[in-house]
């Protein structure tokens, strides 16, 4: 293939595992990001693409070749840091050309190099300042088009956006959507922050425990995790995730009972095979829990915390067995802390994950 595939790849510092026979293919062009919480192995499995790390098994290809035994300046690739790794002393021209010089391209194209790269960043004015004259965005920036001029078969971004305000966040990650339609090359972007990947990420790589979780678009990862983790992982809020058991079967869908006492008709298929009074956690993302209008039935709970958002308010509450559960009210709620309230849950979106993590998802809607 084209892009970036890896087979098999694991790695372990002393006794300690940090990626267990890891896989995947990337496409020649595509965004992808790895998401993960800290220790997930996701910054190393970027460092070892990028060979600044060794791989302890498996391999590495990029545009049908084999790059794991190659050193890391000769594999076609260019990464961004998290903290920039700009040279204090020179210029941001300076900078931009250093690699280059080194490879010993001609002058004339290292200066027209430099010159698009800056125009497409807009950064053109600030080519005779030093680092430390700019703002983070624009040193940031800096980082990208120092990556740009090498014309990488891929590039890696390692958390390009944490060091940022939120302002100059929001700027930036506008800036690495449009980047992508401006490079003839893969994006790898290593990230934490779930907006980041489901904003600018056509598929989103899901770590957790040396191990891909999933793999799938932002749409794909949102409603259809692969397992309890992401569930609970992806999502702002994350969704709900109530205890519960197989309350039985309403002819093809399965019902779920909650310890408040509530009886939940899902969309979730008989044919799942989720045998009645088997325990299993029910979850809800807020969007599909909401405030009931008055003399409705629904849940009682009780409102611990507001969350308002202004277009959107969050309600979190605790059902009357101190299960805890989000509710999505629009506008500007009025709905205060410890306030009684009872909540409307649309079933048929609910998700339900076996003791082993394992997922089952709402079939079609009638």
């Amino acid at each position: 293939m084209s892009g970036l595939e890896l087979i098999d790849v694991s790695k372990s510092y002393g006794a300690t595992r940090v990626l267990d026979g890891v896989s995947l293919a990337i496409g020649a062009g595509e965004f992808v990001a790895f998401l993960g919480p800290s220790g997930s192995g996701k910054s190393t499995l970027l460092r070892i693409i990028a060979g600044l790390e060794s791989l302890d098994a498996g391999e590495v290809w990029l545009g049908g070749e084999r790059i794991d035994g190659l050193a890391p300046g000769a594999r076609g690739i260019a990464m961004v840091f998290q903290h920039y790794a700009l040279y204090p002393h020179m210029t941001v021209r300076e900078n931009m050309a250093f690699g280059l010089v080194n490879a010993g391209v001609p002058k004339d194209e290292i200066a027209r190099r430099i010159a698009q790269a800056a125009e497409t960043l807009e950064i053109a004015t600030q080519l005779d300042k030093k680092p430390g004259q700019m703002s983070g965005g624009q040193r940031q920036r800096v980082a990208i088009g120092r990556a740009i001029v090498k014309k990488p078969k891929l590039f890696l971004l390692d958390e390009p956006l944490s060091n940022l305000d939120a302002a100059l966040r929001g700027r930036t990650r506008v800036e690495l959507a449009q980047l992508r339609t401006r490079v003839d090359a893969a994006l790898v972007m290593v990230t934490h922050d779930q907006s980041e990947a489901m904003t600018l990420a056509d598929r989103i790589v899901v770590m957790n425990d040396r191990r891909i979780q999933q793999v799938g678009t932002p749409a794909e990862v949102y409603a259809r995790p692969a397992n309890a983790f992401v569930a609970g992982f992806v999502g702002s809020p994350a969704m709900a995730m109530l205890p519960a058991r197989v309350a039985g079967h309403d002819g093809a869908r399965v019902r779920i009972g909650l310890p408040c006492g509530a009886d939940l008709p899902t969309a979730i298929p008989a044919a799942a095979g989720l045998e009645e009074g088997a325990p299993v956690t029910l979850g809800l993302r807020a969007e599909h829990v909401t405030l009931a209008p008055p003399a409705t039935p629904g849940l009682p709970a009780r409102i611990d915390l507001v969350e308002r958002l202004g277009d959107r308010t969050y309600l979190y509450a605790r059902l009357s067995d101190g299960s805890e559960i989000i509710a999505h009210a629009p506008g500007f709620s009025a709905v205060r802390p410890g306030e009684a309230v009872t909540l409307a849950v649309d079933a048929a979106a609910a998700h339900v994950f076996t003791a082993d993590g394992t997922a089952h998802h709402p079939g079609p809607r009638a």
